[in-house]
């Protein structure tokens, strides 16, 4: 397993992301292949249970365990055994390859082609399918397969990795998106630390960063909307909404005006910087 080999960029329209995944399994491809289309396999191992008719344009059904309704659909786009399976899961699509590999040709190099539309949400496939890769190569060795759960370290190190922690520059102002690894209510909990928020009061020491002076709190939803003015003229807005499977998703903005292009440089790298505190916070807790 080597997760640094990772990778993530843009497809060829340039409107969604791909991240793409490799490992060498000791274990030949037809071996492989039925892990990864039978169904009864695929229950060791996939995030969801899984329904398919194996054949291209054949119906596929997705449907996490405890989830109630009738769960998410797919389509098979590609079959070729035992070298290619692919398909749709909801919006996204997975391309799952298959080639001899080692010096006999008895392993097996498994790449992953995953395609989404959901960019910062990337840190949280690539850590849930490397934890699901590394259950499917339990299962092949004919041990207990077993898909541990991501505490948030791995999915902090794939955001470092494909460098999603920064901020731009937006046409108003600067703006942060972030996947954060705990729901609403805990980062709520870490912003405000022993302070209550209140509307027309200054908003608590949490919610600033260094060299943004803070004025009253304008807009108070606890806990998924804060926002506050800043002088001499703007506002801060920290928005908290849905996010991926491992927690809340962070919008920050700042919007101006700012005096030049250093004063906005300046807002990134000190809402850069707050963020990540805030990001390591969480993983202490």
């Amino acid at each position: 397993m080597n997760p640094h080999s990772d990778t993530l960029g843009p497809d060829e329209e340039g409107d969604r992301s791909v991240l793409r995944m490799e490992r060498r399994l000791a274990h030949p491809p037809a071996k492989v292949w039925a892990a990864i289309t039978r169904p009864e396999h695929l229950a060791q191992w996939f995030p969801s249970e899984v329904t398919l008719e194996l054949r291209p344009g054949g119906e596929m059904g997705f449907h996490f365990p405890g989830d109630e309704g009738p769960g998410m659909t797919g389509e098979v786009t590609d079959v070729d055994e035992p070298r290619l399976f692919a398909f749709s899961w909801g919006e996204d699509h997975l391309r799952w390859e298959i080639t001899p590999d080692g010096p006999d040709g008895r392993g097996s190099l498994l790449t992953l082609v995953h395609t989404f539309g959901d960019r910062f949400g990337a840190p949280s496939f690539a850590a849930g399918w490397q934890l699901c890769i590394s259950a499917l190569g339990q299962f092949l060795d004919g041990g207990r397969a077993e898909v541990s759960r991501d505490a948030g370290e791995l999915h902090e190190a794939y955001l470092e990795q494909f460098d999603l922690g920064h901020g731009e520059v937006v046409d108003d102002g600067i703006r942060f998106e972030r996947q954060l690894v705990r729901p609403a209510g805990a980062v709520w909990a870490v912003l405000c630390a022993d302070e209550v928020p209140l509307a027309g009061d200054t908003a608590p020491d949490g919610f600033l960063a260094d060299g943004v002076s803070a004025g009253p709190v304008t807009v108070l939803r606890e806990p998924v909307e804060l926002a506050y003015t800043v002088h001499p003229k703007g506002e801060v807005r920290w928005e908290l909404g849905e996010g991926t499977g491992y927690g809340t998703r962070l919008v920050l903005t700042q919007t101006g005006p700012f005096d030049d292009a250093a004063a906005a440089d300046a807002a990134l790298a000190a809402w850069h910087a707050r963020i990540e505190r805030l990001a390591g916070q969480l993983l202490e807790g």
